[in-house]
């Protein structure tokens, strides 16, 4: 009975926004926008970094790690939510919607841990600078980026495999725009409570942690900084601090309250806005943030521009 059970549902139903249709068309325009955005910003972060010699510094390659983490993250996500938007209900695979769930964990988890890095670099360089060089080797800098990409890869593989072991037998609607943990496991015909008190420890070890540590970093790094000589090194190192804790801040920020809430804590329009902010804003924004705010990647965007220019000159 429990296999028949298993295969009862063979397609899950995105309802997106479909009782607001007229914001669903609103949506759709905005979304493509920051979708093609995402893209562009994220892979001009991955070129200029591979191909400026002087940028191949951790600082750099765990932001280009980053940029790489952000578009697949919303490669993975915004197609499908565009589809949604375009229409009042979409259909998913059971396989589909298993994929998207675990690619969702997978670059989420990853860029928990990889901002928890970045911003240990930043402790580091700004506390200790004379020993940086030594601290944050190649080899530390490799351990850290491969432990950020192997942890996400086994949070993902752990929660979607045990996650899809529930039977589903109906209904099949998920109030969502994506195939997103807490919205999939409200449909199992089982009971979740042992699921849902690991997901509750493992949130807080995968996100809460790491952000506590990052906090407890920027403290430490916010006394260094009070104590520069220097006017112009002080504004320069709150300007790059204040970039990272500005992404880290929206993406565990709305990350946290969408796994830790409560089933009845908030309308399921608030859920899917909140769900937004992280999987969408956070990887549109870190580029901006982190290009727009850093002299030395505007440096090398011209530099990489004018060479470009030159090349088609001669």
């Amino acid at each position: 009975m429990k296999r028949q059970n298993q295969s009862s549902v063979v397609e899950f139903i995105l309802l997106g926004f479909s009782n607001f249709p007229e914001l669903q068309e609103q949506l759709l325009g905005v979304f493509l926008a920051v979708y093609l955005v995402t893209l562009m910003g994220n892979a001009i972060i991955i070129v200029i970094i591979a191909l400026e010699q002087t940028l191949h510094v951790p600082m750099y390659l765990f932001l280009q790690n980053l940029s790489v983490v952000d578009m697949s993250f919303s490669a993975v996500i915004m197609p499908e939510m565009l589809v949604v938007l375009t229409r009042e209900k979409t259909s998913i695979s059971f396989v589909s919607c298993f994929a998207q769930m675990y690619f969702i964990l997978f670059f989420g988890g990853t860029e928990c841990f990889l901002l928890g890095t970045m911003a240990y670099d930043r402790f580091v360089a700004i506390c200790h600078p004379l020993s940086y060089p030594m601290i944050m080797n190649k080899r530390v800098f490799m351990k850290l980026v491969m432990f950020s990409w192997v942890s996400g890869i086994m949070v993902a593989t752990v929660q979607t495999t045990w996650v899809f072991s529930f039977p589903f037998c109906g209904p099949n609607e998920i109030n969502h725009l994506f195939c997103e943990t807490p919205p999939v496991l409200e449909l199992a015909c089982a009971d979740t409570f042992l699921f849902e008190i690991y997901a509750f420890t493992g949130t807080i070890l995968i996100v809460m942690v790491p952000f506590v540590l990052i906090l407890l970093s920027y403290i430490r790094i916010l006394f260094a900084i009070l104590r520069m000589p220097s006017a112009t090194g002080r504004q320069k190192a709150f300007s790059t601090c204040a970039s990272h804790l500005t992404s880290v801040t929206l993406f565990y920020g709305t990350a946290s309250m969408t796994y830790l809430q409560p089933k009845s804590g908030y309308s399921p329009e608030t859920k899917k806005l909140m769900s937004l902010a992280y999987t969408s804003l956070t990887p549109l924004l870190n580029p901006l943030i982190y290009s727009l705010r850093n002299s030395e990647m505007k440096k090398a965007l011209m530099k990489l521009w004018r060479r470009r220019v030159d090349s088609h000159t001669f």
